[in-house]
């Protein structure tokens, strides 16, 4: 199932992101990915000496060491901002969801036999003893003992020793 953000919806995302991505630039929040955490110190280290070279501490290429600098801190700052968004996407795509309530639909029988009377029940209706019918195409409303019928698909998906 695919959901379409909006676009007002996307620029507000993407703000929040942009903004959260600033945020994550704390050393606690950075220690928490190794990998990023490395890139980081990385990239605090070659602004450091990019700075030390252009006020004349340290030797050494400036234009080389200022052009590394920015790619790490790139780095960074897109791995922040990725985060963020995928977060901001998810709380989202949460909040959608909290609103949606799916009814599932059941045929309840009146007795154990496939032929017996049949009633259409909502799913969380059934309760223990309950017979219910389910057709090919249908959703399985609830966990229960299969009495007749046959499952094809419910072999590969059984531990073999059921089967023996």
């Amino acid at each position: 199932m695919t959901h379409q953000i909006a676009s007002s919806q996307r620029g507000t995302l993407w703000r929040a992101a942009l903004t959260e991505s600033l945020t994550k630039l704390s050393p606690r929040v950075q220690y928490r990915n190794p990998v990023m955490f490395v890139v980081y110190l990385g990239s605090i280290l070659t602004t450091l000496l990019a700075v030390g070279m252009a006020l004349g501490w340290s030797e050494g290429q400036l234009g080389f060491t200022a052009a590394i600098s920015l790619w790490l801190w790139f780095t960074v700052l897109f791995a922040n901002f990725a985060e963020a968004l995928a977060e901001g996407r998810s709380k989202a795509q949460a909040e959608s969801l909290k609103g949606i309530t799916r009814t599932n639909w059941a045929k309840k029988l009146s007795g154990p036999e496939p032929e017996s009377a049949q009633q259409k029940v909502a799913a969380d209706s059934l309760r223990k003893g309950d017979y219910v019918r389910v057709d090919a195409g249908d959703i399985i409303p609830c966990d229960g003992e299969v009495l007749a019928g046959a499952l094809p698909w419910m072999k590969a998906r059984l531990p073999v020793s059921l089967h023996q």
